[in-house]
């Protein structure tokens, strides 16, 4: 990533390729906070400090981008990464700062997940760039995102406002090749906030927003990230961006009309730029549509041809019904197949990808294939936390209910996490909601509510809501289970480890010091000691008022590369179906390192898999389950 090779070819992922275009623009500021599918971005970025590059995760999205912000007020280039969700907790400042405009280039990465891969939602995070009138660029390829982020900081200087690339799963984990630009010599020009530098979001500013908005249209008219291909003057067209581009491109080949119909990447999205659409569209017929996930091309150019077209034009997509996700309109990502799907409809041409007896197929790899559940790792702390929660709720007898949060955890929603989840938002929402539920006791509810964060979450939305609850005295339990990293997107760390994203040691922020310090009644237990966990969050259900119990055992990936402890099953003590706890270690506790061997009908533990974290042990009804002498066991493997 830091070869200083120009001209070089090398294979990077999309985020890589981001990142190293950051680079060889000269960025000098890095702020985020790590969300997929674009967290390696500023994983690249952050461990460059050596290039002079600061970096840092974040607290939350708002505070990373305001932090960007102000290194481009100082005149420096700027970059802030984030995940579509974020946005919306950035929104705030995010439609201020485009009234204030920036000073230095200052570039917003945001990674959209359609099919919602490793996100609760799916979300097209092109509206914010419309609302907000700022400058949008959309990379269609892994070469292609280098070179526009390198460009989008210059767009941002030229236009003086901030510049968004909205990039999807697809893009951001690809590979391709990239030929390597120049890695500038990082500025030592000193940066200055001047006596009357101001940086302002006022009403009168909004004329600006226009401005800079139509600034950023006429340079879109002769951007390269604009490309058409194909017949000079087509009857038909299709209008893509992103990877959508590359399914286009292979449909038509695959369909034999690659020679008659046009494609027309738009790279640079928001603002239209007008006379260039009608320029490649104005003398077509047909216009065809393929993007992901909304119809964000579709509603802005079909404005365009409708105001400024001088014909009748036939649109075809998600309004049509004829360009649909891989779950249908509007949902899901595109493919090769939805697209082949798409335009052999609107041409009468038969689908050569459909082929006959598919559903014989289908059923013989339906009953040969056994279907993988999503579930929390071996030892994953976050499955005893869930267990010992389900366990003090039944035994407290009134029906009390559990909210849920973004991060592992939000497994606790399926089998996994024994179904525990009853609503699952946004970061924080838990405790926002227990905030409400907690006032509820004056109309005659008396349900018990625990709601659920992660420490990375306890930092990043969780504060305010603790505030509130104090302060209006809100009677629920915020439970946090506190594994000691920001474990769902790579292990990057947070306030409370103690370590910046550059390695550098500042000292933890202690969670309990924090809810104490706020006057919150606030007990720790390690959640694999399942009995003491069980009898602690049984007596916090009885208290009245906000309380604060903290599940504290470090994540099972990280506790695995130190020695751990083993276990293993006594096939004695075992002895199955006739134990009457209907395989309950392998079934209902459901950790996976746990099999069942139905020729011997024993259980039994598989070592590689078993973190040693001593759950299924206290569990077991026959105490089958003991730990093994990893000294003897040592020697036995000698």
């Amino acid at each position: 990533m830091i070869r200083n090779e120009p001209g070089t070819t090398v294979i990077l992922t999309g985020n890589e390729a981001m990142a190293r275009g950051a680079m060889e623009a000269g960025v000098q500021f890095c702020a985020s906070y790590p969300g997929s599918p674009c967290v390696e971005v500023a994983d690249v970025l952050i461990r460059c400090h050596d290039r002079g590059i600061y970096g840092e995760w974040s607290t939350n999205e708002i505070i990373a981008l305001e932090a960007a912000a102000a290194a481009s007020f100082s005149g420096m280039r700027s970059i802030c990464v984030m995940k579509q969700n974020g946005l919306a907790v950035a929104a705030d400042f995010l439609l201020s700062l485009n009234h204030s405009g920036v000073r230095g280039g200052l570039v917003l990465v945001v990674g959209d997940d359609p099919s919602a891969h490793s996100s609760i939602n799916e979300v097209d995070s092109r509206h914010f760039a419309r609302f907000a009138e700022i400058p949008l660029l959309e990379p269609s390829t892994v070469q292609e995102a280098c070179d526009m982020t390198r460009w989008a900081f210059e767009l941002s200087e030229k236009v003086q406002t901030l510049v968004i690339i909205r990039v999807v799963t697809r893009i951001c984990h690809a590979r391709g090749n990239v030929v390597l630009g120049e890695l500038p010599l990082v500025s030592e020009k000193i940066p200055r906030i001047e006596p009357w530098d101001r940086f302002f979001c006022v009403s009168l500013a909004h004329l600006a927003v226009h401005v800079r908005q139509e600034q950023a249209r006429e340079v879109f008219e002769e951007c390269a990230f604009n490309q058409y291909e194909g017949p000079e003057d087509p009857v038909s067209v299709v209008v893509t961006s992103g990877p959508s581009s590359l399914y286009a491109r292979e449909a038509l080949s695959l369909l034999g009309i690659r020679e008659k119909v046009g494609i027309l990447k738009m790279g640079a999205t928001w603002p239209v730029p007008r006379n260039y659409i009608l320029n490649h569209l104005g003398k077509s017929e047909n216009i065809i549509f393929f993007e992901e996930t909304d119809a964000f091309l579709e509603q802005n150019i079909t404005s365009v041809m409708a105001q400024f077209g001088d014909r009748k034009y036939h649109f075809f997509g998600q309004a049509s019904g004829h360009v649909e996700g891989e779950r249908g309109v509007g949902v899901g990502e595109m493919s090769t197949n939805q697209a082949v799907k798409a335009l052999s409809k609107i041409f009468n041409i038969d689908n050569p990808l459909v082929r006959p007896n598919t559903s014989d197929i289908k059923e013989i790899l339906r009953g040969g294939l056994p279907e993988r559940e999503l579930t929390m790792c071996p030892g994953c702390p976050h499955r005893s936390s869930f267990w010992a929660i389900k366990t003090a709720l039944e035994l407290d007898g009134r029906e009390g209910f559990t909210l849920g949060d973004i991060g592992c955890y939000t497994l606790g929603a399926l089998r996994g996490g024994f179904y525990l989840l009853r609503s699952v938002f946004c970061m924080g929402s838990g405790a926002g909601l227990a905030n409400g539920f907690g006032q509820l006791h004056r109309f005659g509810f008396n349900q018990p509510v625990i709601a659920l964060a992660g420490d990375s979450t306890f930092f990043h939305a969780c504060i305010p809501a603790l505030v509130s609850a104090q302060y209006n005295n809100a009677n629920f339990t915020l439970v946090i289970l506190d594994n000691g990293t920001t474990a769902m997107t790579g292990f990057q760390p947070h306030a409370g480890t103690g370590l910046t994203g550059q390695g550098t040691s500042t000292g933890p922020l202690i969670i309990e010091n924090i809810t104490r310090g706020l006057g919150i009644k606030t007990e720790i237990a390690d959640p694999h000691q399942l009995k003491k966990t069980v009898e602690l969050l049984y007596r916090m259900l009885k208290k009245q008022g906000p309380k604060v119990v903290i599940l504290r055992k470090p994540c099972s990936l990280e506790a695995s590369r130190i020695k751990r402890r083993l276990y293993q099953v006594n096939p004695v003590e075992c002895i199955g179906d006739s134990c009457g706890c209907s395989r309950f270690c392998s079934r209902v506790f459901g950790c996976p390192a746990i099999f069942f061997d139905n020729e011997k009908g024993k259980a039994y533990i598989n070592d590689l898999l078993c973190t040693g974290c001593g759950a299924c042990s206290d569990l077991c009804p026959r105490e089958a389950i003991y730990e093994v002498d990893t000294n003897q066991a040592e020697v036995k493997m000698a």
